[in-house]
């Protein structure tokens, strides 16, 4: 990519707003069905190896974390302010967004003893901390290249580097070296609950996730410059095009796989990640197509309140014991199984419909708190 031109003043992008609400839409459908155990496809994770539409949300969200440090923080680089207090500010937002997602694992029970201590907020927080600390204290070329080389050198310690106590490289789920070193470091019982032997939000993963940040924080600056729209558009989906094609080539050796965020998987979802910035982009920015953004743009101001209002809620409603039909159940699954599976004769569809009533009851509320101006900051 050409240096970019000299930064200037930017406005609010409408496109990323509107981005980061279709993302967080997304996240409440997949991460709310009326019944896990009737999902289509589309709207689970892979099983391993492979990326399904549900695997683009979390590293959607990291790029767009990047592309709006690029934002926040360009004042201050291009004055020449000093790094320290800037990064300070930083650093505490990080801790806080850290903590939620500690508070989040840790309720409703608080469970100390085998908390999981990494998570979505957490690695969050850490992308969102490096990718500032790079990008205020470097060039463009030098954060390219840095991507370059986290991305080849995860490549190395996955398939290259033997597993202690195993003797050979390996990128299945219990014996990769990641899921080693978590639990070296953080033990099994601060694990992910669901396996307590590896983690998708792992240590070592998050070298390659950090890279997601920084392709965020390079298209963030190419939109910053003072090109044309056309340019910065043609730019943006080229990037994102060879991004793509680049992930696919390279997943013919180190397979796209979202829990181990690997290098393909970098690749491939940053480059649709800009192909649907480019997109949303050219319809809101430089269109003016706004007259449909209202509802995204609501969900994308407040992304991390919902995040851990929506996890918080559904764990709260799980406390209460209610008479289903076969037996106690939440409060969640009660309004489930008795106003809304009654209706449906297809259970996928009906799961389906329950996580489309959670997205309106958030989007309702979401529209509302936005309109008395009302935005929550970490």
């Amino acid at each position: 990519m050409p240096e970019p031109a000299v930064l200037v003043p930017a406005p609010r992008l409408v496109s990323l707003d509107v981005f980061r609400g279709l993302t967080v839409m997304m996240m409440l459908i997949v991460n709310n069905p009326g019944d896990w155990g009737h999902i289509y496809p589309p709207l689970e994770h892979a099983t391993w190896n492979g990326c399904t539409p549900t695997d683009l949300v979390f590293p959607f969200f990291l790029f767009i974390v990047g592309v709006s440090l690029a934002y926040a923080l360009a004042g201050a680089k291009a004055a020449g302010a000093p790094a320290g207090p800037v990064l300070a500010k930083v650093a505490r937002r990080a801790a806080m967004l850290f903590a939620l997602g500690l508070l989040t694992s840790l309720y409703p029970h608080f469970g100390f003893s085998t908390v999981r201590i990494l998570g979505v907020l957490q690695r969050i927080a850490l992308v969102y901390f490096g990718a500032s600390v790079v990008y205020m204290l470097s060039s463009w070329r030098t954060q390219a290249a840095l991507v370059l080389v986290l991305l080849v050198g995860y490549a190395v310690l996955m398939q290259l580097v033997p597993v202690p106590g195993t003797g050979v490289p390996s990128l299945a789920p219990e014996t990769n070296l990641g899921a080693w070193l978590d639990r070296t470091i953080l033990t099994e019982p601060h694990l992910w609950k669901t396996s307590r032997t590896w983690d998708p939000e792992g240590l070592l993963g998050t070298l390659p996730a950090l890279g997601t940040g920084l392709l965020g924080a390079l298209a963030g600056q190419w939109l910053r410059t003072t090109r044309p729209p056309g340019a910065k558009l043609g730019g943006l989906a080229v990037a994102g095009a060879l991004a793509v094609g680049a992930g696919l080539l390279w997943s013919q050796w180190f397979p796209i796989n979202k829990a181990l965020w690997t290098s393909s998987f970098v690749l491939f979802t940053g480059g649709l990640a800009a192909l649907l910035l480019a997109l949303l982009y050219w319809l809101c920015d430089v269109q003016g197509s706004r007259w449909w953004t209202a509802v995204p743009v609501a969900a994308g101001v407040n992304a991390i309140a919902v995040f851990f209002g929506s996890a918080i809620l559904s764990r709260t409603l799980g406390l209460l014991h209610l008479a289903g039909p076969r037996g106690p159940v939440g409060g969640q699954e009660w309004l489930y199984q008795g106003y809304i599976a009654p209706h449906f004769l297809d259970p996928r569809n009906a799961s389906l419909a329950g996580a489309v009533v959670c997205l309106l009851v958030w989007l309702v509320a979401l529209v509302v708190v936005r309109r008395q101006g009302w935005i929550w900051k970490v």
